[in-house]
């Protein structure tokens, strides 16, 4: 398998790198401390292409293949160290983009994409409820017909860019089964609620959506009415769990760099605390952690981008990330020793973004359970 990519790609990660690294990472701390989304990063990136990365080019985007995706979030991740900003662009992208693209009808396209695309827009999806999570066809939005649109009733909760999104695909139940629509967010009976309170990915704003006879037309419906789990949602799922995981892969790089950097300044018994077998090997054990996801996360995007098959990959790539990148991030702490309890190191910020891996997307007893169903089918 060639694990190589080309110099441009090569550029690409550089160029990204940077840019993150002067417009994300000042200002991160701040932004994580006040749970504030930061308009003006968001613009700087649009206007380098990031925000369109994934859509043709002729649709408005950057043409970005599945691997250069993947490298521009590893790289903004890596450079900004600012877990909230990595899961905003990811949802804008992966499900708040990407469905419109591939299932909407050139109407919406021509609508939404263009400005989703140049940062104009921010997209957003709507599936999670209060009592339907990982069970996702559980939901009880419903949809009825009236007419030409369709009157949409129901809440959501953990709704990622919930109140900032300028367009929102929402799931609901129609007479013929869950259906995709896309609302435009200032439509009346649309309505942000209260705005949550996370531990980590603090910068990346999400709210409870409330659907309150929200009038929706029957010509905003993705794919197929009925069919939106296996023909939309699913196909989401695979994108978050290659693209997406991505900027995880990058957050670990920044956070063994950075205990690398203090095991190397901190000096403890006369010397630095790096020259100690006990943290030499933490360092190590972070690096082989870091290198094991970071192939199964590409071999799953690789996968995807050549058309084969890679559910189990992406499910084994989200299930190990999701557990190994907590497991670094604990030991960058211990590594930092009391330093690394404070909320002045970066380490302690990357611990409470960190543990988001396993829960958001599909949780890892739910990966477990994918890859268990695949293998004993």
């Amino acid at each position: 398998m060639d694990f190589s990519i080309t110099p441009e790609q090569e550029q690409l990660y550089a160029s990204m790198k940077r840019l993150a690294a002067e417009v994300i990472a000042p200002g991160a701390a701040d932004r994580d401390k006040e749970g504030r989304w930061d308009p003006d990063v968001w613009k700087r990136l649009a206007e380098a292409g990031v925000a369109g990365m994934p859509i043709p080019e002729e649709l408005g985007g950057s043409g970005g293949s599945i691997i250069d995706c993947c490298l521009v979030n590893e790289a903004l991740a890596e450079g900004g160290r600012d877990g909230g900003f990595g899961l905003s662009l990811g949802a804008h992208w992966v499900i708040g983009s990407v469905p419109i693209w591939l299932h909407g009808s050139k109407e919406l396209q021509e609508r939404w994409l263009p400005g989703l695309c140049d940062g104009t827009y921010i997209g957003a999806w709507a599936s999670t409820e209060p009592e339907s999570g990982s069970d996702s066809a559980s939901f009880k939005t419903t949809a009825v017909r009236d007419g030409d649109e369709f009157v949409l009733n129901g809440t959501k909760i953990f709704i990622t860019n919930g109140p900032i999104a300028d367009v929102c695909t929402v799931l609901a139940r129609t007479d013929k089964g869950p259906t995709a629509f896309v609302v435009d967010t200032r439509t009346e009976g649309f309505v942000v609620g209260r705005e949550l309170d996370k531990m980590g990915c603090r910068s990346s704003p999400t709210a409870e959506i409330h659907l309150q006879d929200c009038r929706v037309p029957a010509a905003n419906i993705l794919s197929v009415e009925g069919e939106a789990l296996w023909r939309v949602a699913f196909e989401c799922f695979d994108w978050e769990r290659t693209v997406m995981m991505a900027a995880t892969i990058g957050g670990m790089r920044a956070t063994i760099d950075g205990a690398i950097r203090y095991a190397k300044e901190r000096e403890q018994f006369g010397k630095p605390i790096a020259h100690f077998q006990a943290i030499a090997h933490k360092i190590a054990q972070m690096e082989i952690n870091y290198h094991a996801c970071r192939n199964a996360v590409y071999k799953a995007a690789w996968l995807k981008e050549n058309g084969k098959e890679h559910m189990l990959e992406a499910s084994i790539a989200k299930a190990m990330t999701g557990t190994l990148v907590t497991e670094n991030a604990l030991e960058a702490i211990q590594i930092h020793g009391g330093y690394g309890y404070l909320r002045d190191f970066p380490a302690e910020r990357g611990l409470r973004d960190a543990k988001l891996t396993s829960i958001g997307g599909g949780t890892t007893e739910i990966q477990k359970m994918i890859i268990s169903r695949l293998l004993l089918q």
